[in-house]
């Protein structure tokens, strides 16, 4: 069974930066892609990035590309999200997620295994 725990959110004024992190348990976790979601107040989950297996490719969401960098370290089967410049509209609970397989797909219903998630509110 996987697990995977959320870590690294918190309270921050606009304009700061936050890194989140999301272990893994397990020894597949560098078999997998894996995805950094959010999920809003009465909005849906939306996918914000993806990393291949072995960090040989990225994808970023329009909305936080060029502020958000997704990576991984699968030596600590952990996977991160630095997140700079934020805004009040990054206020979300934001969660990781494996994909199904080693590389990354954007839709959302194909990733398995999520974490429970850590609340990120960025003031204005």
């Amino acid at each position: 069974q996987v697990q995977l725990v959320e870590s690294g959110g918190g309270l921050v004024q606009a304009g700061g930066s936050l890194r989140l992190s999301c272990a893994a348990s397990g020894r597949t976790f560098s078999s997998y892609a894996m995805g950094w979601f959010r999920q809003a107040p009465g909005k849906e989950r939306e996918l914000l990035a993806a990393i291949n297996w072995n960090s040989s490719g990225t994808w970023y969401a329009d909305s936080v590309k060029g502020r958000f960098t997704i990576s991984r370290d699968n030596d600590k089967n952990t996977v991160y999200l630095q997140m700079n410049s934020l805004k009040p509209e990054d206020t979300a609970v934001y969660y990781c997620a494996r994909a199904p397989s080693r590389y990354m797909t954007t839709t959302l219903h194909g990733y398995g295994y999520w974490g429970q998630g850590t609340k990120v509110t960025v003031s204005s």
